[in-house]
């Protein structure tokens, strides 16, 4: 966290080619103005190098990414699809969207999906399972791949927290069939607004970037306002601006990773001998993106308490312990989907009680050695 500490004139420079020479903010055609820019284009083809992905597609949020996601597969109204009670509100409002019905497994130690969890949920009716590689470490991938193949569920993977993270030297988004990335502002990197899905299958690819446009399939026998359909969609379109920036950012990502790393094992070495925390569970041959250091303490009072001295420290926390309400199935009360659901909040009782009783402690890029001194400190104080 985030590309917008990182954004210099090299975002301008990428910016000025459309702004003084294609003057052309639509993705798509008006080639003759456009003198051969296209900076989504560009940005995909870039985006699908770095990470080793066969097919790419620009969107214009994470959240949109998710739904695009769902929308590439054969779902049909009351298909199930699975993920995490620890996630954005948005995984769940993709799959509501989908016109699917939503189902929760319990997180682990790792704060991501369960796949013990996970087994238990799986029935006829599932399709598909949302596995989120939440604030910067990687889900048990090798479990949950091994677990959707003998089911023969699709997987996608949600790696907007992951983005530049990797497991077994494979890059987080990349592992599943299918994978989601945001582009929002507080992300590893940032196009204001923006997303990306990956796919390995092309037949997914090609439903995925029709539906979103319209149904267009961009036939090159015809112009664009006679061209040919099989199916509707929407517009979740990434512009010439977002593609230009991403471009920019993009080229940063590995800075961006590493300077996050570098303070993550700086303030995690700084605390690892204080008494009553102890770090996240992180999977086996991870390569964490670090864009949080989360810590568990005993109960939820010393959760709080531990907030309580950070920000007296203008040290702010993320999310947990003050803030999970978007980000924990439980409190989804708005939710008519999930609160019909018999036993539902019990259910996740496991996920409140590790969720509880833990301290998320944003990473920058740029941190500096009184910031880490003040995290210590805060620390130590608020477990005496």
């Amino acid at each position: 966290m985030p590309g917008y500490e990182v954004i210099d004139k090299k975002e301008l420079y990428q910016c000025e080619d459309i702004l003084k020479k294609s003057k052309t903010f639509f993705r798509m055609g008006f080639e003759k103005q456009r003198k051969g820019i296209f900076k989504v284009l560009e940005f995909e083809k870039k985006f699908g190098n770095y990470f080793n992905a066969k097919y790419c597609l620009g969107v214009t949020s994470g959240t949109a990414a998710l739904r695009v996601a769902l929308a590439s597969l054969n779902l049909k109204p009351n298909d199930e699809v699975i993920t995490q009670a620890f996630t954005f509100v948005a995984t769940a409002e993709a799959i509501i969207e989908a016109n699917c019905k939503p189902v929760c497994a319990n997180i682990d130690d790792t704060l991501n999906l369960d796949p013990k969890d996970l087994i238990k949920k799986i029935n006829k009716k599932t399709r598909a399972v949302i596995v989120v590689h939440m604030l910067g470490v990687p889900a048990r991938m090798r479990e949950i791949v091994k677990i959707c193949k003998k089911n023969k569920i699709i997987l996608i993977e949600d790696t907007a927290w992951g983005c530049g993270g990797k497991i077994n030297n494979k890059f987080l988004g990349t592992i599943g069939d299918i994978g989601t990335y945001s582009f929002d502002h507080a992300k590893a990197i940032t196009t204001g607004e923006g997303g990306m899905v990956v796919y390995k299958n092309k037949n997914h690819f090609l439903k995925g970037k029709a539906w979103h446009d319209h149904g267009h399939e961009n036939n090159p026998k015809f112009p664009r306002w006679e061209d040919t359909r099989k199916s509707s969609g929407f517009n979740f379109r990434m512009n010439e601006l977002q593609g230009a920036i991403g471009i920019a950012q993009l080229k940063k990502l590995n800075f961006i990773t590493k300077s996050q790393r570098k303070n993550y094992y700086l303030i995690l070495n700084s605390i690892k001998n204080i008494k009553g925390l102890k770090e996240r569970s992180i999977p086996k041959n991870s390569y964490i993106s670090a864009d949080a250091l989360i810590i568990i303490v005993k109960n939820k009072k010393i959760a709080m308490r531990c907030r309580k001295f950070l920000l007296k420290s203008n040290i702010s926390t993320k999310i947990l312990p003050e803030a999970y309400s978007w980000h924990f199935a439980g409190k989804w009360s708005h939710m008519k989907e999930f609160n019909k659901k018999k036993n539902f909040k019990s259910s996740l009782k496991v996920s409140e009680k590790i969720l509880s009783k833990a301290v998320s402690i944003p990473i920058f890029v740029k941190m500096t050695k009184n910031q880490i001194l003040g995290i210590k400190n805060s620390l130590l104080k608020s477990l005496k």
